[in-house]
């Protein structure tokens, strides 16, 4: 089973993160996500039902949103074998 891993950390302005999550978002409808930097890429294609956790926190002057979305790739493989009933 392969595995590949896309991390990008910057900073970046208020009116910047709305244009990427509303790529984001674009790209979920299309049912493809492209990131990409100087480091590498990764394609990801989202289908069916798709997990959402949002957490959200304020502590000592920090404030953090965290925004983590993950679904299944393969439906689970049904083997189609022949019933016998007696």
């Amino acid at each position: 089973m392969e595995q590949q891993q896309f991390k990008h950390e910057s900073l970046q302005d208020k009116k910047s993160i709305q244009n990427m999550l509303k790529s984001i978002s674009k790209a979920i409808a299309k049912g493809e996500l492209k990131f990409s930097d100087q480091d590498g890429e990764i394609v990801m294609e989202p289908k069916g039902l798709l997990n959402l956790k949002i957490t959200a926190r304020k502590q000592d002057g920090e404030q953090r949103l965290d925004v983590r979305m993950s679904w299944k790739t393969q439906e689970k493989v049904i083997k189609k074998a022949p019933l016998s009933i007696e």
